[in-house]
């Protein structure tokens, strides 16, 4: 009957951790720390197994630290959408006082850990949280621009492993941080479409017209475009003065990434042609899809080239 018992706790809390942190969310954001941190490294000679375990947990817990804080705010909120009402805090499962320790303690935790990596990846990470708890989670139910600030704490993981590997904020980290923060406008606003209604339901209205309608539409297509450029920006920096970029990319790799905003581009202009759920759902996919492979084809052509 214990061993069931604590079993069954033990469940229970590893359950409810991964839904506080929502680990599937942090484990990505953590995979784009990872992705930037081989961008950064000048070879294979100079990786760090040590910074790259450290840049894993402290990434992690800053995430999921600013996930806890989040739901800890919109605790009532959460208990209204479908989605989220079965989360923690608004399930009743855990109370907000733990929640506040468990988010205190993952944010030192990470802070700590990213500042022995060196200041300049901890001062990003607190930036992160700041603006995703203070400012982007308020912001939610008062104005669609919300998803402008949101897109700021969201673009620096790419951007954090690349300060993680070097030490330095320069223009190869911008373009990482550029990259991300354009993908997040077209990635969020196809959320907010076919979540629409659930989100309504707590006074979220995270599309920029605040509808469902041709201007958010049309907006997906150019935040997309804008996207595109950005991601090709290490291989036209060559032909627009900028020598000695560490970030490059070869004619080969820049084809196969404008390829993959194509693809992106063209799931766009189905939702504008369609406007329906459906069609914001497969570009929700497919902008995921983009963002990961993006990056897997930016260390392959670092590496392999």
């Amino acid at each position: 009957m214990n061993a069931t018992h604590n079993s069954f706790t033990f469940q229970s809390l590893y359950f409810d951790f991964k839904q506080i942190t929502k680990a599937g969310l942090s484990i990505s954001v953590v995979f784009s720390s990872i992705a930037g941190y081989f961008l950064g490294i000048l070879d294979i000679s100079t990786f760090s197994w040590t910074t790259l375990i450290m840049l894993s947990i402290g990434g992690y817990c800053m995430v999921g630290a600013s996930n806890a804080f989040n739901q800890i705010i919109e605790k009532e909120l959460d208990g209204l959408m479908e989605r989220t009402k079965n989360r923690p805090i608004a399930a009743g499962r855990m109370t907000v006082n733990t929640a506040f320790i468990l988010a205190s303690v993952l944010t030192l935790i990470g802070l700590i850990i990213l500042y022995l990596i060196n200041p300049k990846t901890a001062m990003f990470g607190a930036i992160s949280i700041f603006l995703y708890t203070s400012v982007y989670t308020p912001l939610k139910t008062l104005t669609p621009l919300s998803v402008f600030v949101g897109a700021i704490p969201g673009a620096i993981p790419f951007m954090l492993g690349w300060v993680a590997a070097t030490d330095d904020f320069s223009l190869e980290a911008g373009t990482l941080f550029l990259i991300q923060f354009f993908w997040q406008f077209p990635h969020f606003w196809a959320i907010g479409w076919f979540l629409y209604d659930d989100y309504k339901k707590a006074g979220f209205f995270m599309l920029p017209t605040g509808e469902k309608d041709k201007g958010t539409a049309l907006q997906i297509i150019l935040y997309t475009i804008w996207l595109i450029i950005a991601s090709l920006l290490p291989a036209i920096f060559p032909y627009i003065g900028i020598v000695g970029s560490r970030l490059y990319l070869s004619p080969v790799s820049a084809i196969v990434v404008f390829l993959l905003g194509i693809w992106m581009l063209y799931a766009g202009f189905e939702l504008y042609k369609k406007r329906d759920s459906k069609a914001a759902r497969k570009l929700m996919l497919i902008s995921v899809s983009y963002i990961t492979l993006l990056q897997l084809v930016y260390i392959a052509d670092k590496f392999l080239r």
